[in-house]
């Protein structure tokens, strides 16, 4: 098999189930035009974020990493009206190319983007009270998953989704010796989900036009 094939299948289904539209097209463009890093993830797994949180029946989400606004639009195009979706970004840059990509999909009344470290952003809030949030999706710096994980933990409640995305590393992740601090982040996020009592959690690998890569799949317990 080859990335060749990989990106063959995801063009196949796509083409079929997910068809981007406009907007989605324009904010993976000026991203790309903007500099930035095409690290967003790909319209299947837009499409499947957009799933589990219409599944889950979110009003509240939360996005660690908004880069470019891709994702975002994916995610709060699930919630119902009224619902509510915090998304955190610490690049001043992509938080401006976000805010004009979120706007022009019509979307500027349900995202609050918030600039700044997650780090500061998280207690923040904690202290406000803004959650519990139905769905949590991390997709920001690897080192700090834990610290992320955590945070998630304080503002989820029973039946909570959480997705951490870019957790296999082409594979590094299982090398305990790598000292890729965002392979040691991904292994100690996984750890941490593996020990609490409250998550319960699978890890699916996946091939297609971004790669070879995979994401996590916790659910809050109690």
């Amino acid at each position: 098999m080859s990335q060749q094939t990989w990106t063959a299948v995801d063009d196949y289904f796509n083409g079929l189930l997910v068809q981007e539209d406009d907007a989605l097209l324009s904010a993976a463009g000026d991203s790309d035009a903007a500099g930035l890093p095409q690290i967003q993830v790909a319209p299947n797994q837009g499409k499947l974020l957009n799933l589990l949180a219409r599944i889950r029946g979110a009003r509240r989400i939360l996005e660690i990493g908004t880069l470019g606004g891709y994702s975002t639009i994916w995610l709060a195009r699930a919630l119902p009206d009224g619902g509510r979706l915090v998304t955190l970004e610490s690049d001043p840059h992509y938080a401006a190319v976000a805010t004009a990509n979120i706007a022009r999909a019509g979307l500027g009344h349900l995202v609050d983007l918030r600039v700044g470290k997650a780090q500061d952003s998280l207690p923040r809030l904690a202290a406000e009270e803004a959650g519990p949030f139905d769905l949590v999706f991390i997709d920001a710096d690897k080192p700090s998953n834990p610290e992320y994980l955590e945070w998630s933990l304080k503002l989820t409640g029973p039946g909570s989704v959480i997705v951490g995305d870019n957790v296999v590393r082409d594979g590094a992740v299982t090398d305990a010796a790598d000292d890729d601090p965002r392979v040691q982040g991904v292994r100690r996020f996984t750890e941490l989900i593996a020990e609490h009592p409250r998550l319960t959690a699978t890890t699916v690998q996946t091939v297609g036009t971004k790669g070879y890569d995979g994401f996590t799949l916790a659910l809050v317990t109690a």
